[in-house]
């Protein structure tokens, strides 16, 4: 980034944020100290009102604005691209306002930059993957939590876990504080306090079923800030399992969210490390690649994938 093109960057920065330190631009723009002092500096004397405090940090003066700029063609597919996937991941409400934020972009590009835009939009392309027929619920789901999240409401809903508990049974009912929604993995995923567990508890929306809005009302804790939130990892089990070279690209194509490592061997195999919180997680991915794939440790996965193959013969 250019000397030019950062003063303007620290300008909207100021803007958006009302006080920063030159450390906090520092670290924004990925430069030294010494050149933000040099380029607010540059700034007060081009007639930007920069207000300093020590021990505080850079704002602007009240009442001080910077008109609305112009985007390169890079900028505004950027921002349409990103109105495309909020309209494919995001509830029916936001779908509607990415279509109308795309159509108030793209009418006040100047004709040269909304021309180029268009060029480079049509050589790339969001793609909705096969699964997605079957997200309706989700994506309702996703509306139904917002407004709980908005107007501080409890919600109660039926979920299906991916293994069973100690007394066998994967279906339980939840009445949960929901502290926000995250989309990972190409998931949706609720956090939220949950009154069975008595502590925070992530749910994927794909596993929910019956979900409402109670009348219940709840108080979100001072500090907590879900950009600030990183779950406590309970993944303590190591497995290590070794991939055939015929299927080993195809292996390291596929995310998994368990995966710690690959080493890639002379013969063109792959040993895998993955980390999780029972074996079990791992049965169906690996049986998922039949003989392709198998296990060096622990023993008890490799125990549960002869008993599930055993089970299987039985079937055949």
């Amino acid at each position: 980034m250019n000397k030019t093109d950062r003063m303007l960057a620290i300008v909207l920065e100021l803007q958006r944020t009302s006080v920063l330190r030159a450390e906090d631009l520092a670290a924004i723009f990925e430069t030294s100290v010494r050149t933000i002092y040099r380029d607010i500096q540059a700034l007060s004397e081009a007639g930007v009102p920069v207000v300093g405090e020590p021990g505080v940090g850079y704002s602007l003066m009240e009442g001080y604005f910077l008109p609305p700029v112009t985007f390169t063609a890079e900028e505004a597919v950027t921002l349409i691209i990103g109105t495309d996937f909020i309209e494919q991941r995001f509830d029916q409400d936001y779908g509607q306002k990415a279509r109308s934020s795309r159509g108030k972009i793209e009418a006040i590009l100047p004709e040269p930059v909304r021309m180029e835009a268009t060029r480079v939009r049509k050589t790339m392309r969001l793609l909705t993957t096969n699964d997605e027929r079957y997200r309706g619920p989700e994506k309702a789901y996703v509306e139904k939590i917002r407004q709980a999240i908005l107007h501080v409401r409890k919600v109660k809903f039926g979920y299906a876990k991916r293994l069973p508990e100690e007394d066998g049974n994967r279906h339980s009912v939840r009445v949960a504080a929901p502290y926000g929604l995250v989309f990972t993995n190409g998931s949706w995923v609720l956090v939220a306090r949950c009154e069975l567990r008595q502590d925070i508890r992530h749910f994927r929306l794909s596993r929910m079923n019956e979900l409402t809005m109670l009348d219940e009302a709840f108080q979100l804790p001072s500090d907590f800030n879900l950009q600030d939130y990183a779950p406590p990892d309970d993944r303590n089990v190591i497995v290590r399992v070794q991939v055939h070279a015929d299927i080993a690209d195809k292996v390291k194509e596929s995310p998994n969210y368990y995966r710690e490592s690959i080493e890639e061997l002379e013969d063109g195999c792959l040993h895998m490390t993955f980390r999780v919180r029972l074996p079990e997680e791992l049965l169906q991915w690996v049986l998922g690649w039949g003989a392709g794939v198998v296990v060096v440790e622990p023993e008890s996965l490799r125990r549960k994938v002869r008993e599930e193959i055993l089970h299987m013969l039985e079937d055949y």
